[in-house]
């Protein structure tokens, strides 16, 4: 397990955090094993596939937007099996006016 979730030591001194803290670490971990069984497929191979995601903010005289790199088609699937929606190509956008 300390291996999937790269746990360190957390040195917590109030009961109400050593609870929330493990806690936390176990819901990383379900959450992991689920997105495993649904894909098929490593968490190491899902991290790694959309961890090159990535969203940049454009400016210009006209305004500002935000833009999500193109989603491959392992990706698409990725997010399809977990039942999550996909990044929106453009979001935030602010027009100067």
């Amino acid at each position: 397990m300390k291996s999937t979730l790269y746990l360190r030591p957390v040195f917590h001194r109030l009961d109400e955090r050593i609870r929330a803290h493990v806690l936390l670490c176990w819901l990383a971990l379900l959450l992991i094993r689920v997105a495993e069984r649904r894909t098929g497929t490593t968490w190491r191979t899902i991290r790694n596939e959309l961890g090159r995601i990535h969203q940049v903010t454009l400016a210009g005289p006209a305004g500002r937007l935000q833009q999500t790199t193109r989603i491959t088609d392992t990706q698409a699937r990725l997010f399809k099996d977990c039942g999550v929606p996909m990044p929106p190509k453009m979001s935030g956008i602010q027009t100067t006016e």
